[in-house]
């Protein structure tokens, strides 16, 4: 996709989110201002492991 393409579809989804959605989507973007792109990439990772491991890691934590 081009970047044209990217902004519309982006543009697109956020005009049929919730405003509690376009909060988080804002928050998140003003996170990764200035950070390089492989921190952005290890935060996004990171933040999938544990979303994913997240009973894992309760279970861990008791």
């Amino acid at each position: 996709m081009s970047r044209e393409e990217v902004k519309t579809a982006i543009q697109e989804l956020l005009d049929n989110s919730s405003e509690q959605v376009l909060n988080e989507v804002f928050e998140y973007l003003k996170s990764t201002k200035g950070k390089s792109l492989e921190a952005v990439s290890l935060s996004s990772h990171l933040r999938t492991i544990l979303t994913e491991d997240k009973e894992l890691l309760e279970r861990l934590a008791q």
